[in-house]
């Protein structure tokens, strides 16, 4: 794609855009960056842009004219149907995402993992494991660093290993992994795709140019993910917990095993694990068959997975408390991962749910909330929505509270020892939070207090006992005439 001094015009001001249109300017493109927020809003990185030569039209959209642009760029947040998108569609104008222009940039082959659930895992895991068998390995895209950022520092020996989206999924055309993975599909971002059909193709994209020589990873146990090995170009791997695959990576007994080109190699037990749970092991299941076929070592594989302990944000473990467990999995924002976060625990939950719903229905999640929860602390815009939902359910242990902090404060108090406290809201953060990292964030810092104040308490009636002992003492020695 040549770019030098072509106008370009990228769509949102976050940090993927922020990204592309520095990307843009280093290959001599002319780069204006719009946003419908007003510059108070924004990243203050952009003034970095505008001293380096970009134009930025704040605040609105500026209107798109034949000849003004020779491309648009969105940002993955942004709607397909924002005015200079749905414009420069009617008037040709190409159409493209930062994920597009990463691939047309690579020169290091790339391992892209989708699915509703389980992508940051995944990717992680995949990123660890080619680091471990020595190979220098980019891990970014949807999580961590932005591709165009670094993309052209890694050549035909080094790894590119990218968690992708939906969202940017939709404007890729050449883009072509090495190795593609998709994890599950279930319902997510009905808001933006309107039906399962639109969100299954979008997930599709991610193996469409593929041809014979590339491989395509699906989970064999999710009945949506496993009717795509039809549509799949490439060769096909399942990987599956459930079934005995004549040929994928599977569980057999207690032990993972491959089978690939019959041979079948067992690579270790699912209890040697780091990372705990169902939905772990399936995700560890992907991250083997996607290593596998670039070349990794069975004895690589295990090793990485013994010690492997998952990401922040997604079941992390940030305090026991009096006897209680808190859990971080602000990365839980539809219903689907907060079962699957449920359903790792088998002590008592106090769960912390609610924020935006993404077109999501409640009702498997009230379900299991009911089956698995004691306390269910409820707050922001779905909380009504959540509440109806475990209502229905015959669930009735219901605290609704006004604000965050409020809410972790009230899952504290109505903890028992053995019990977990979990945050997995189900939702989404942006009815109060720019992301679920913050959001997270949030949750461990007041837990952090909670466990200061709780050691502070504890000082202070181990003092107090102490003092009453020593009185004591006194009060014995002063009978007896003894000096202390």
């Amino acid at each position: 794609m040549e770019l030098n001094r072509k106008k370009v015009l990228v769509v949102g001001a976050g940090k993927t855009g922020l990204s592309t249109a520095r990307f843009l300017l280093r290959q001599g493109a002319e780069v204006t960056v719009t946003d419908s927020k007003e510059k108070d809003k924004l990243n203050g990185e952009l003034d970095e842009l505008i001293n380096n030569g970009a134009r930025a039209v704040l605040g609105k959209y500026p209107d798109l004219r034949p000849g003004s642009y020779d491309l648009l760029v969105v940002s993955p947040g942004v709607p397909p149907d924002v005015p200079p998108v749905v414009a420069a569609r009617e008037q040709g104008i190409p159409v493209t995402g930062e994920l597009e222009l990463a691939y047309r940039c690579a020169r290091a082959p790339i391992v892209a993992i989708t699915g509703t659930n389980g992508k940051t895992t995944t990717t992680s895991l995949v990123g660890e494991i080619f680091k471990t068998a020595g190979r220098r390995t980019l891990v970014g895209g949807n999580i961590g660093t932005t591709l165009v950022d670094v993309i052209e520092d890694y050549g035909p020996q080094d790894m590119v290993v990218a968690e992708v989206s939906s969202f940017q999924l939709e404007t890729v055309e050449q883009f072509r992994p090495r190795v593609a993975v998709i994890l599950n599909i279930a319902p997510d971002h009905l808001d933006r795709h309107r039906t399962m059909e639109n969100y299954t193709a979008a997930k599709a994209r991610v193996f469409a140019r593929q041809d014979r020589s590339d491989y395509t990873v699906l989970n064999y146990d999710d009945p949506g993910t496993r009717a795509l090995a039809g549509q799949v170009p490439g060769q096909v791997i399942f990987f599956s917990r459930r079934h005995s695959l004549e040929e994928g990576v599977l569980v057999r007994g207690e032990r993972i095993i491959i089978r690939l080109a019959d041979v079948q190699t067992d690579v270790l037990g699912t209890e040697e694990l780091a990372i705990p749970g169902a939905h772990n092991l399936e995700n560890a299941l992907a991250a083997m068959a996607a290593a596998y076929v670039m070349g990794v070592a069975p004895a690589v594989l295990a090793q990485t997975l013994r010690s492997f302990a998952g990401v922040e944000h997604r079941l992390e473990t940030v305090a026991e408390i009096n006897g209680v467990r808190y859990i971080n999995d602000s990365k839980g924002t539809n219903p689907e991962a907060s079962i699957k976060a449920l359903e790792a625990f088998d002590r008592p939950i106090v769960l912390l749910a609610g924020g935006r719903n993404k077109g999501s229905d409640f009702t498997a999640f009230a379900r299991r909330v009911r089956e698995k929860v004691r306390v269910l602390v409820l707050l922001g815009e779905c909380a009504d929505e959540i509440e109806r939902s475990a209502r229905e359910e015959g669930f009735v242990t219901v605290k609704r509270v006004p604000g965050f902090r409020e809410a972790v404060l009230e899952a504290y108090r109505a903890a028992l020892p053995g019990d977990v406290v979990l945050l997995s809201p189900a939702c989404a953060s942006w009815d109060m939070f720019r992301n679920y990292e913050e959001r997270g964030d949030l949750f461990k810092s007041i837990v952090q207090e909670l466990g200061i104040r709780s050691l502070d308490s504890e000082d202070r009636s181990q003092e107090t006992g102490d003092r009453r002992q020593e009185s004591g003492d006194r009060s014995q020695n002063e009978r007896t005439g003894e000096n202390i």
